[in-house]
């Protein structure tokens, strides 16, 4: 049976699933119990436990689009210069060859690629290791195209609405505001003016449910340019606004800002 098909064919799920974007900070939190990882915890509470989870990290950017389409993702520890307990860390979710395959034929926006060498990143396995301790979900991730502009990433965002209906999670990891030069060591719980606002902005016209603005974020002036100076942390907050349908309910937790310039807000849709 064609794998797309199969797809189509899951059962409708009474009630979709909720559509996440997590700011997941630090790979620390991976190994730590703190208010951002209880908040994590929370955020898929009372939600069916899903079929399938995908996830757009910030951390696995590509010429093109890929999916991760090996039945066992590795664990990768991007990242340098941290204790070794976190690189002794394993999530070892399996992954789902078949629904990678049934995603190649469902998105039309770009001719995806079935990646058998990436793995789950720690934007990825740092939260689900929260969320889903057990790993016992299968996981995959969707890469970032670093050579589309944020239009094109909503846009396909949109082609992958019909999974929250069939029982797969979607997750957008990253941060909305996210700029590592300017990180405040000496006054770790204040946040600069600039961050301040960029993510008071975002919420606000999130909540608006109309995502234009937001797609255009570099019109936001300055301050945008300070808190987002590269996109590939803000994308996947883009990837779970696709998925809105309608005016669903929307969620902040884990709603502040760390070292400065770093926003921990969580949004969930639904």
């Amino acid at each position: 049976m064609d794998v797309l098909k199969k797809l189509q064919q899951l059962p409708q799920q009474e009630a979709k699933m909720p559509a996440l974007f997590i700011g997941h900070g630090s790979p620390m939190n991976a190994v730590e119990e703190n208010e951002f990882t209880r908040g994590w915890a929370s955020m898929a509470a009372g939600i069916a436990k899903p079929k399938a989870i995908l996830c757009v990290s910030a951390h696995w950017q590509t010429k093109g689009t890929a999916v991760t389409a090996m039945s066992q993702p590795r664990t990768i520890h991007d990242f340098y210069g941290f204790p070794q307990q976190l690189f002794d860390v394993q999530y070892n979710a399996p992954g789902s060859p078949e629904t990678a395959a049934a995603l190649q034929q469902l998105i039309k926006k770009a001719e995806l690629h079935l990646d058998h060498d990436w793995g789950l990143d720690h934007g990825t396995w740092s939260v689900l290791k929260h969320i889903y301790p057990e790993a016992d979900v299968p996981v995959l991730q969707l890469s970032l195209d670093y050579t589309k502009p944020a239009q094109w990433h909503y846009e396909l965002a949109q082609e992958l609405a019909q999974l929250r209906h069939k029982g797969v999670l979607v997750i957008g990891s990253g941060n909305i505001v996210h700029n590592l030069r300017t990180l405040n060591w000496h006054k770790p719980d204040e946040a600069f003016g600039w961050a301040t606002e960029i993510n008071e902005q975002v919420k606000q016209q999130i909540l608006t449910g109309d995502p234009q603005p937001l797609i255009r974020y570099e019109r936001f002036g300055e301050a945008a340019s300070l808190a987002i100076p590269t996109p590939e942390h803000y994308l996947p907050l883009l990837y779970t606004l696709g998925l809105q349908q309608g005016q669903e309910q929307v969620q902040f937790l884990n709603d502040k800002l760390q070292l400065g310039s770093i926003s921990m807000t969580s949004v969930r849709i639904g």
